[in-house]
């Protein structure tokens, strides 16, 4: 089969792989019909996340067919059309028994396009199927599907959820990327007085207009002053770090108000200063995080039922063996406008039910 491989920092090249099949009675094998690229694969190319070893196979997000199930596997079967989570659980360990599977220590985890090879290949192979794959309702299409393997259980788990967002709350969202943007959708869920987005490129800024924010900044507007004024001096109630660099960390904390909380969502290379001199006094939360996509079926419901905008996000559209392009669109982003890449995304209208 066909993969997209890394092979150390800058170096990459969709090639000839071996397929994958059945090694633990507890996997699946998916045929993947729609993948996407995420914003953490960028930090991989870069060599930001050193535990990726070269000639690994990237991808965490799709969606796809099961073409084999191993033995031990109950809740799908060959033909099932579902969603393949960015986290694997093995159901067993003490993370996993609280539902914290972003931190699985039987095997799982953020494995796939990390650990193991990924999802942006033809076929993939999941571990612990039963609780990392996700049967798909109804005749949603791929596009709407694909964005719920990572972006928005992310933004929603580690953004609003840990930075408890509340109703007449003030949050601010550093980065209007898609992680960014899911936030934005997400947020609105608990009816804030008002999402304030921050971010470089005026584009990624009217699409968060578009996506509900109220007011936005382009960075170099000193957004603090907004916030302040939009506050009265106070600062926001929430501020959600959605890029990844140490200058936009340090831009959360200086706007949020004392008793606050700072949700870090970013994926970072470098270090960051946490300025506690100013800080101490303040009564601030700060939460990190890696997604536990305990969300998942959550998301899936309300994206069946419209209430998520997903595949909104979606500015581009390419078929899976022009990964090289669709990368290097997704990589130009404040060139090219790209919010998020969809590769293949096939669309099923005709529902099949299976017998009891």
């Amino acid at each position: 089969m066909k993969g997209y491989v890394f092979h150390g920092a800058g170096e990459s090249a969709w090639e000839e792989v071996p397929d994958p099949d059945v090694k633990e009675p507890t996997d699946a094998v998916v045929r993947v019909t729609a993948v996407t690229i995420c914003g953490t694969d960028l930090h991989i190319l870069k060599g930001d996340v050193p535990e990726v070893r070269p000639g690994t196979v990237l991808g965490h997000e799709a969606v796809g067919e099961i073409v084999e199930a191993g033995s031990d596997v109950r809740t799908v079967r060959p033909g099932d059309r579902v969603l393949v989570s960015c986290i694997s659980a093995c159901g067993r360990c003490a993370y996993c028994r609280q539902g914290t599977y972003g931190q699985c220590r039987g095997g799982g985890g953020w494995i796939l396009g990390h650990l193991t090879d990924g999802t942006q290949a033809e076929y993939v192979r999941v571990p612990y199927a039963d609780l990392s794959v996700h049967p798909l309702p109804g005749a949603m299409d791929s596009a709407d599907a694909v964005l719920l393997a990572d972006i928005f259980p992310t933004s929603y788990e580690v953004g609003v959820l840990n930075g408890r967002v509340r109703p007449g709350d003030t949050v601010v969202i550093v980065g209007a990327g898609p992680i960014g943007l899911a936030a934005i959708s997400t947020a609105r869920l608990f009816s804030p007085e008002r999402i304030i987005a921050v971010d470089l490129a005026p584009a990624r800024l009217e699409a968060a207009r578009q996506l509900g924010a109220d007011a936005v900044a382009e960075v170099g507007e000193t957004p603090e002053e907004l916030v302040a004024d939009l506050t009265d001096g106070l600062g926001a109630d929430v501020v959600i770090e959605a890029v990844g660099v140490p200058e936009s960390f340090e831009l959360c904390t200086r706007m949020v108000r004392p008793g606050g909380h700072v949700a870090n969502v970013g994926v970072h290379g470098a270090p960051a200063t946490l300025h506690l001199e100013d800080l101490w006094i303040k009564n601030v939360t700060i939460t990190t995080g890696l997604v536990d996509t305990y969300s998942t079926p959550t998301l899936l419901r309300m994206t069946a039922a419209g209430r998520l905008p997903t595949s909104r996000l979606v500015t581009h559209t390419f078929p899976l063996d022009r990964m090289q392009e669709a990368y290097d669109v997704f990589a130009r982003a404040p060139d090219t406008g790209a919010l998020k890449v969809v590769l293949g995304g096939e669309q099923h209208e005709v529902v099949a039910v299976r017998a009891a």
